[in-house]
């Protein structure tokens, strides 16, 4: 050799990161971090949403306002928590030296990572607390079928309906027509009527129709009990099922739309957290390469002694 080698220029925008790329211990710190940050949120959105109901009406806030806002605490839940997370663990990873491209996609799959184990262990959590019910899309595709039978004090209320006394002109017997003979008198009913009724009520709310047999045997006690005449009793059999149809159709439709306005908010709330966790773990691989105060995320970077 005649001389010494020019020793070779490194430009430090193009420093390849060598080594494992995962780091899973700054992983399972942030996905713990945001966890328990998530729990504090949840806690303290809780406490919130309690103060601003009220017993008393025209008290506290409306339900659409407190919707909204629950709407809106998710959102900055997913946010805060998945942040702070991805933060974490971008400050933990091993310094990298001088920053790249390839630096912060590192940090940001670590904050991507992040969210991945903290929506895992959400969803892991949600299974094991929802194995003993139906999901939320087969609640709303068989609300008629589920709320029907469980409602009973909505079927003793029809079941009411049809058994409720007659109120006649002044003068005139329940039933009685101009010129007719008083018909019986009705009887009261009693708790097993109403439980049958109650029961075939529900059975025909279950298969959205009710047959033709069902229909004249309640007419049938309907007539007994009220004193009505056959047709008034077929005719109030025929309103009262009707009613009873619109009930189901209406608490299906609200929880079908329950269902779909909560399954967009959080599939729209995981995945802003997601760019979230990648944007403080990328925040957090800068100040840890900037070797930022660790007394606060926003201070201004040490000068060198």
């Amino acid at each position: 050799m005649t001389g010494a080698s020019a020793p070779l220029e490194t430009n430090p925008s193009t420093v390849r990161v060598s080594g494992s790329g995962v780091e899973w211990g700054a992983v399972i710190a942030g996905a713990l971090f945001a966890a328990a940050l998530s729990f504090v949120f949840v806690t303290f959105g809780s406490a919130i949403g309690f103060s601003m109901t009220s017993a008393w009406p025209d008290s506290g806030a409306s339900a659409k306002w407190t919707l909204s806002l629950a709407a809106f605490w998710i959102l900055a839940q997913q946010i805060g928590s998945f942040m702070a997370g991805g933060y974490l663990a971008g400050r933990l990873r091993k310094d990298a030296g001088a920053r790249s491209s390839e630096t912060e996609f590192r940090d940001g799959m670590h904050g991507g990572l992040v969210w991945a184990l903290g929506v895992a262990i959400g969803a892991l959590l949600a299974m094991s607390a929802a194995s003993t019910v139906a999901s939320v899309g087969a609640q709303a595709g068989r609300a008629a079928a589920s709320i029907a039978p469980a409602a009973g004090d909505q079927m003793s209320y029809f079941a009411d309906v049809l058994l409720r006394p007659n109120q006649p002109a002044a003068g005139q017997q329940p039933g009685q027509q101009p010129g007719q003979q008083p018909p019986a008198q009705p009887q009261p009913p009693s708790d097993a009527t109403r439980a049958e009724l109650s029961r075939i009520l529900a059975r025909s709310a279950v298969n959205r129709e009710m047959s033709q047999a069902d229909k004249s045997y309640l007419a049938t006690i309907v007539s007994r009990q009220t004193g009505l005449s056959p047709e008034e009793a077929q005719r109030r059999v025929s309103d009262t099922f009707a009613q009873l149809e619109q009930t189901v159709r209406d608490a299906a439709d609200r929880a079908r739309r329950a269902a779909a306005l909560g399954g967009f908010l959080t599939a729209a709330s995981i995945v802003i957290g997601f760019a979230a966790a990648w944007w403080g773990a990328i925040r957090g691989g800068h100040h840890r390469d900037n070797n930022f105060a660790h007394s606060g995320v926003y201070l201004r970077s040490r000068r060198p002694m």
